[in-house]
């Protein structure tokens, strides 16, 4: 299997120093997907743009032509011929994810009724299981929506990743595994964010779809 973390430090040196953090990351997300698990982020910004990048990864093909379940075929053929083999033809393999930054009607009643600083961790509340991870970008590591849903994601008894820069801030500091890139200013922070999130990605896509 191509080691996509031992490239990303390649191409990225700066990017040596949170390689234990990566491999760690990689190593939640291989145990909660095996174990049908899914993956919830978050991030305010463009962290939830970043959020938004990572689910659009996993839900369809990244690099690979991911290949459906023959059985998942077979149902859908067994359903509507015609309609399933188009369906066959266009479906890719997923893994499941979701970012909590697109509940529009939550986060906006979220904000009016109560505080728009519990919007993520209510989310948790209602999605989060014991074989999911919880992955939280903030490029300081101290956004209150962000450390909030990890710490109701903490007590579900999630695994908890944190993506962030500078010292990592609380993010860090409550996470199971942290990746904290070596950059202060925010926009610099969020161009190292990238090339890692795609290294995950794409380590995750050579182990579940191998073909």
């Amino acid at each position: 299997m191509t080691d996509h973390i031992q490239e990303l430090v390649a191409r990225y040196p700066a990017l040596a120093a949170c390689e234990q953090g990566i491999r760690g990351s990689y190593a939640l997300l291989e145990k909660s997907f095996s174990a049908g698990g899914k993956l919830l982020t978050a991030g305010n910004g463009g962290s939830a743009a970043d959020s938004d990048h990572i689910v659009g990864e996993l839900l369809k093909a990244f690099v690979k032509r991911r290949r459906p379940d023959k059985d998942f075929l077979d149902a859908l053929a067994a359903i509507d011929s015609e309609d399933g083999t188009y369906l066959a033809d266009k479906l890719e393999g997923s893994l499941p994810a979701i970012s909590l930054c697109n509940q529009t009607a939550l986060l906006t009643a979220s904000l009016n009724d109560v505080d728009g600083n519990v919007v993520f961790a209510q989310q948790l509340m209602g999605l989060g299981r014991k074989e999911d991870v919880f992955l939280g970008i903030s490029t300081s590591g101290n956004s209150k929506d962000v450390v909030y849903a990890m710490l109701v994601a903490k007590a579900k008894g999630l695994a908890t990743i944190a993506l962030t820069g500078r010292d990592g801030g609380r993010l860090a500091r409550l996470a199971d595994a942290a990746i904290i890139v070596p950059e202060r200013e925010t926009f610099k922070i969020q161009e190292l964010h990238l090339p890692v999130y795609h290294a995950l990605c794409l380590q995750i896509e050579e182990r579940f779809f191998p073909e």
